[in-house]
Parts: structure tokens; sequence; C-alpha cells
């Protein structure tokens, strides 16, 4: 089996049961429909990146296989609800996600709006069960890694400066720090609450950390080239969408070539993160990396 083919077994593997533990914990029998919304946002779509760095970082320390795929789970929730809420006519304002209407024009505002706040705190509860399979302070570190990522000094800070940012020039230092905000930080926590899950050295630690960190402005490099360089049909989502609204993106900034070498330059920073991991089996997440820079959609 070549190694590709071993990368595509192993995803098809941990998508599966991550899919499954999704199914289980997003329930259908919230009150007044709230559980339907919530799987229609979270459940059969996305690319569960998030989902799968977290079980390959557990892979490469050896990680607790039950908190990973809770992780796992817990990452997919948060991501969600994010774009559940960026879609709404207050963020983003758009109609299409994952090939399908967006949460919003599905079920209305308010309904749209409640399923996001119930996933984000779907997440911690799924993080911290009444089982002692998970200990108390590993339960704890990544509840602290997941919602430093998902608030103000991550995720939501870095929305936050995109909002602000429509229609104005932005230098590469500051595109950079809202890119490794808005999207950068839940990637990077997704390798950390892996590498959590097992028994990594600070070493092994701060290597995975400047992989996660690559990977996380990698992704969003090469979201902005897809959105000029592919359409809806292929993206799943409003193409064009970052241009129509004025605003700032990689490409925009230094033109497709520029953003192609950037991204590239991204990936070669996480595999040398890896090499300097010293971790026997990182096979997953150099995989993982090649694809974020190589994908289509």
């Amino acid at each position: 089996m070549s190694l590709s083919a071993e990368f595509q077994a192993w995803m098809t593997r941990e998508l599966a049961e991550v899919e499954a533990c999704l199914d289980a914990w997003v329930q259908a029998d919230a009150p007044a429909g709230l559980g339907e919304v919530m799987r229609y946002g979270v459940l059969d779509g996305g690319k569960r990146l998030r989902a799968l760095l977290v079980l390959a970082a557990a892979q490469a320390v050896h990680g607790q296989r039950d908190a990973a795929l809770r992780a796992a789970a817990s990452v997919e929730l948060i991501h969600a609800y994010s774009l559940v809420h960026d879609d709404m006519p207050c963020m983003d304002n758009d109609v299409l996600r994952r090939g399908k209407p967006t949460v919003h024009v599905q079920f209305g505002e308010a309904q749209a709006m409640l399923a996001g706040d119930a996933m984000q705190a779907l997440a911690f509860e799924v993080l911290t069960p009444d089982v002692t399979e998970v200990p108390a302070a590993l339960q704890a570190t990544l509840c602290r890694l997941l919602s430093r990522a998902a608030g103000q000094a991550g995720m939501a800070g870095g929305q936050a400066i995109d909002l602000a940012s429509v229609g104005q020039d932005l230098n590469e230092a500051t595109l950079r720090d809202m890119h490794r905000r808005k999207t950068g930080a839940l990637l990077q926590a997704s390798v950390l609450m892996g590498a959590a899950c097992g028994d990594a050295d600070a070493p092994a630690w701060q290597a995975l950390s400047d992989y996660g960190a690559a990977v996380g402005l990698a992704f969003q490099v090469v979201d902005d080239i897809l959105d000029v360089t592919q359409g809806s049909d292929t993206l799943g989502k409003t193409a064009g969408k970052d241009a129509h609204h004025g605003k700032p993106t990689y490409v925009s900034l230094l033109g497709l070539d520029g953003a192609r070498d950037e991204a590239d330059a991204l990936l070669a920073q996480a595999l040398a993160a890896l090499e300097r991991s010293q971790l026997a089996d990182t096979t997953s997440l150099r995989a993982l990396a090649e694809r974020v820079v190589s994908r289509d959609n």
C-alpha cells in the first residue's frame, strides 16, 4: 500500500469515527427544533481538517484515544458554531455553506444564533465527561486550549479585526495577525489538543505548536487563493466574496503568485517543524499539511 493510500485509509477511518461521535453527541431532541438546526449546521459536511489534526497529533504522541476523539469533536463544534454566526447578515451575510443554504437562510436568524450558542456550549460539555477515562487535569487542559483559541485572543478577535478592516489597506503584518487569530488559532489549538492527549516533551510540544501555526496560516492563504480561482460549485460556498466586500486578503496584498509562494513557504515551515519534533510517527501530520496547500476547495 502506497503512502498516499495508507493516508487515505487512515483518513477514511478517522472521519467515520468523528462523524459517528458528532452524530451521537449532537442530539436531535433539543427543544423547539433546535436539535435539527444544530445537526444541520455540523453534520455531513466540511473537511473535518481540525478533527484530523487532533487525531494525527494524538497518534504522533501515542495519546489517549477517548480524549482525542472528544477533542476532535469539540473543535468541529466550535468551528461549526463560528461558521453559523459568521454567515449571518450582521457578519458576512452569506447564503451558501458546504454546498447548501446557510443555517440562517434555512431556519431563520434567531434559530441560527441559538444553534451556534448551543454548539459552543456543547463543545465544552463534550470535553468534560462524567467518566474517569479522561482525567480532570486533561479535561482542564483541553478546555483551556480550546477556549483561548476561540475567544478574543483567537477566532473571535480575528473576526473583529476582519469586520473592522473592510475597505482598508492592511500591511502584511496586520493581515497575518488577523488570519493567525481568525483561522490559524483554532487549527493550531487542534494540533496542541491532540498533543495534550499524550506525552510530548517540551521540544516536541514547541515543534508541534510551530507546525500548527504554519498550517493554520497556510490554510487561510490558500483560502484567499481559492476565493479568486475557483467557482462556488467547487468551493461549496460563495466565491469571490472577499473582493466583493472589499476585504483585504493575501491575494490583494501579494498578488496571486505571491500568495502561492507564501503558501509554499508556510508548508516548508510546517514540515521543518515536524522534523524538529523528533517524533517517530508524523506521517499523517505531514500528509495533512501537504493536503492543506494542494487542495482545490
